[in-house]
């Protein structure tokens, strides 16, 4: 019987978690911990690189975190980011969320409108004289990269954050029913804190496929996966898995 499941990312803000209605319907308890965090680099780490932010037109942007890392270390670096400064964001999210730093001007602002840089390709053609740099975390993949390559799109990657591995407290017990994680990553650094884990009853239940594909990997068998039919989020996946058993 189901008795405490961890979800591995940080607490919902706000007042109003909806695993607080999990916890009472299911008589479980529901705690959190992330296995990895991001942490910046600082600007003495990226000038290693000796990548000068105003030697470029144009900034790639992959997530919200990848703003808010570009903004931070041009700050650190008391780099002027100049009103000419071209953003190619992977989603209109993202693009919203340079409001937080700039005015928001079309003319300067690019997004997918599928979530995939394939979208604005067209945009940054139009302009071949564009000198592009994308933020990147430690250890990134190339695939970006070389996909804007073979459309003639060289993009400099400058890295601005890495992740960093939670290590579980030896003295603290591991001893929940049911374990959720979110990334490859995630998965990466439970078994790095726990490399002879022996899965028994207890369940794996995945959002995306990559979590569950490393799960696989290593050996484990994965109860759930989200986004699925019926099972449209985590939370839905983890009510689907506690109904049945």
């Amino acid at each position: 019987m189901t008795k405490k499941i961890l979800i591995t990312q940080a607490r919902p803000a706000g007042e109003h978690n909806p695993y607080d209605l999990l916890e009472h319907h299911h008589d479980v308890r529901v705690d959190f911990q992330p296995f990895v965090r991001l942490e910046g680099l600082s600007a003495k780490e990226f000038r290693t690189q000796r990548i000068n932010p105003l030697d470029y037109t144009a900034v790639i942007l992959n997530s919200k975190i990848s703003a808010d890392h570009y903004f931070r270390i041009c700050q650190e670096l008391h780099v002027a980011v100049p009103e000419t400064m071209h953003y190619y964001c992977i989603s209109e999210a993202v693009g919203n969320y340079l409001q937080k730093y700039i005015e928001f001007r079309k003319r300067r602002i690019f997004f997918g409108e599928h979530n995939c840089f394939d979208d604005i390709l067209p945009a940054m053609n139009r302009r071949p004289q564009e000198k592009y740099m994308m933020v990147v975390g430690e250890n990134y993949s190339d695939d970006q990269l070389n996909m804007f390559a073979e459309h003639k799109v060289i993009a400099t990657p400058a890295v601005m954050f890495r992740q960093v591995a939670y290590s579980w407290p030896k003295d603290k017990p591991f001893d929940y029913d049911v374990i959720a994680f979110f990334t490859a990553s995630g998965v990466h650094a439970f078994l790095d804190n726990f490399p002879d884990f022996e899965q028994g009853d207890k369940a794996f239940i995945c959002f995306g496929t990559n979590a569950a594909q490393a799960l696989t990997d290593a050996g484990y068998t994965v109860s759930r996966v989200a986004p699925a039919p019926g099972c449209p989020s985590l939370l839905a996946a983890i009510e689907s898995y506690l109904s049945d058993n």
